[in-house]
């Protein structure tokens, strides 16, 4: 099989939040100038150090989600910069976890890297002011149908808001909302027998109507926002389809701030369309893990360092 014809059969996927760990990347970082080139590239943008945040930490001020955004994308970045340097191998498909759809529309040549990293750090301010700390939550529960949980939070919201959040793999759905009624919703799902309902440890929560506001706020941004059409087929998270207009493009990144991440279906629908491998590029393994669970009889790999990438610049060219 030809380069070409497995880059039709492949997909990169490009994690979000959750994924940040103080010295990420470090490896990586050691042996190729490019990862701490990108970090400086988004420290320039943002007025302090980016990469020494990520470095060294503390992992408080990393995981404030104002400084989570920009750690992510240029993670991400910088992977996908190493794997451009090492191959010509070019997936066909692309798309991202949350904010990872940020890092695939960078990837994918829809949006300038610099502007991205601006604007990302924006959208985790204003996801920041629009739910005062401690007044939502994010919720994992484990082990039931996506009908059962969305009935539930529907049953147990009693005028406050809580709903699925981020459709994740089978059995795996995140809840988002007002902390009370996240806490209603898990004491409900558990006892209507969810195997795991854990609360996540997160400083906003995303993919509800609690953000409705902060998209609206977002969307002024987005409008003066320089757009190409992405140079794969990048699927988004609110709508699961791909979109090549600008003003597309834009209204997808607004609605996916308060709509849920549908992440079984839009690996399904990558797999349905031919994909069969799917490789995680940024720091990491929790997509890959979704992956195998939504997609068992594809392939999957991350990249996230020297030995990574060289695996599977190895596999895929078989």
């Amino acid at each position: 099989m030809t380069t070409i014809e497995q880059s039709y059969n492949l997909a990169f996927v490009f994690p979000g939040q959750g994924s940040q760990a103080v010295g990420m990347l470090g490896t990586l970082a050691a042996a190729n100038p490019l990862v701490k080139q990108t970090f400086e590239q988004a420290s320039d943008v943002l007025g302090f150090d980016l990469w020494n945040m990520v470095a060294n930490g503390p992992d408080t001020d990393l995981n404030q989600t104002h400084n989570t955004q920009p750690a992510m994308l240029a993670a991400g970045v910088a992977v996908w910069r190493a794997w451009c340097e090492k191959t010509d191998i070019k997936p066909a498909w692309m798309a991202g976890h949350s904010l990872g759809e940020y890092t695939a529309l960078v990837c994918s040549g829809a949006l300038g890297y610099e502007d991205a990293i601006r604007l990302v750090a924006e959208r985790g301010r204003l996801m920041q002011e629009a739910v005062p700390a401690g007044e939502g939550a994010m919720a994992a529960i484990l082990g039931l149908e996506d009908h059962q949980v969305v009935n539930t939070c529907a049953e147990v919201a009693n005028g406050e808001i809580v709903a699925a959040a981020n459709f994740n793999a089978p059995g795996q759905v995140v809840i988002a909302g007002e902390t009370a009624a996240v806490e209603r919703a898990m004491e409900a799902l558990k006892a209507l027998g969810a195997k795991r309902a854990l609360k996540l440890p997160v400083s906003v929560p995303s993919h509800c109507a609690l953000m409705e506001a902060a998209s609206d706020k977002l969307n002024e941004i987005l409008q003066s926002l320089n757009v190409e059409m992405p140079n794969s087929t990048l699927i988004h998270n609110a709508d699961v389809k791909s979109h090549g207009s600008p003003e597309v493009i834009r209204y997808a990144l607004k609605e996916q701030l308060f709509k849920p991440v549908r992440w079984v279906e839009s690996v399904k629908f990558m797999h349905e369309q031919g994909v069969t491998a799917f490789v995680e590029c940024g720091p990491g393994k929790v997509l890959v893990g979704l992956n195998k669970r939504i997609a068992p009889d594809a392939a999957h790999y991350t990249l996230y360092d020297p030995e990574t990438i060289n695996n599977v610049v190895e596999q895929l060219r078989g």
